[in-house]
């Protein structure tokens, strides 16, 4: 048994505060290695145009997306207030959430759709577990499929970016989005090494889905491991995506959204985010082509004459 199996197994009974704790110290002696081999939060091998690809509609110089992942019921209960934040700083975003882990009403269902946002599905139980063997993903690929036909998605993402991208093609899905262009603090690390979407096909069963890796590291990663103070990596990866014209992908999450003045010591104020969003709408203006992650998914088959 690995240890990221034992790790998982015994994770319900470890404090979230130790958790945090622990990978906290991962991170500081991570980052000073990354940062010295100038493969985080940039790797600039990463910057390859993919063959056949003529660019973005409109002559955009890139491609802007954003997704939150819900982790807890936490999270949940700050999702209407996200989605109109999104909404009236001009974004639409995908919300992922996890089936098994709190409910999900048909009142949220109804009002993402309604709003022209999306709705993705985030693993099954968010516990580490899903691909511990591939019978056992096998098993529960037949609740997440129940799933996204309930939820009208289209979109996969698994919990902490663990992929087995062969294994995904049990899945009902357009697109997956769990691997990322670099991020070695991931816990699985191995990046896809693009930030441009590309295909995962199955010759066997001609299967094919369009994954999209996330760009732009996490919330979660920068504000809470990392305590960053200010979204200085946020812009200084997008300048170099736009320039290199790639997908900017942000996933943040809820959970870790601070509304108010009431900061628990795990969150960030979501005036960050805000931040954020303002510095692509005024450097950026008219430059981006900001659309939902299955219509980045739609378009890379068009492009490329898949149907």
């Amino acid at each position: 048994m690995n240890i990221k199996i034992i790790y998982y197994f015994h994770k319900p009974i470890i404090p979230r505060f130790i958790q945090i704790i622990c990978r906290r110290i991962i991170v500081h002696f991570k980052k000073k290695k990354y940062l010295v081999n100038e493969v985080w939060p940039i790797d600039k091998k990463t910057n390859s145009t993919p063959y056949g690809f003529q660019g973005w509609p409109n002559n955009k110089r890139f491609a802007f997306i954003l997704r939150h992942d819900v982790e807890s019921e936490y999270g949940y209960n700050k999702c209407y207030e996200l989605l109109e934040l999104d909404k009236k700083m001009g974004f639409k975003s995908s919300f992922n959430f996890v089936p098994k882990k709190y409910e999900v009403t048909h009142k949220t269902i109804d009002f993402i759709e309604k709003n022209g946002f999306e709705m993705g599905v985030h693993g099954l139980y968010h516990d580490g577990k899903l691909y511990f063997s591939k019978k056992h993903f096998q098993k529960r690929s037949e609740l997440i499929n129940y799933y996204l036909k309930l939820w009208r998605s289209v979109g996969f993402y698994s919990p902490s970016s663990h992929h087995k991208l062969d294994w995904l093609h049990e899945l009902d899905i357009e697109y997956d989005s769990s691997t990322f262009d670099t991020d070695p603090f991931e816990p699985q690390s191995d990046g896809a090494g693009t930030i441009y979407p590309f295909f995962v096909k199955d010759d066997s069963t001609h299967s094919l889905y369009v994954e999209i890796p996330y760009t732009i590291p996490q919330d979660f990663t920068l504000f809470v491991l990392m305590k960053q103070n200010n979204i200085e990596i946020w812009k200084k990866k997008l300048d170099w995506i736009a320039e290199n014209g790639g997908v900017a992908f942000l996933n943040t999450h809820p959970d870790y959204m601070c509304f108010d003045k009431t900061n628990n010591g795990r969150e960030y104020l979501v005036s960050r985010y805000i931040e954020f969003l303002e510095y692509v709408k005024t450097e950026y203006t008219g430059q981006y082509w900001h659309v939902l992650p299955k219509q980045i998914a739609q378009y890379w088959k068009q492009i490329f004459n898949i149907s």
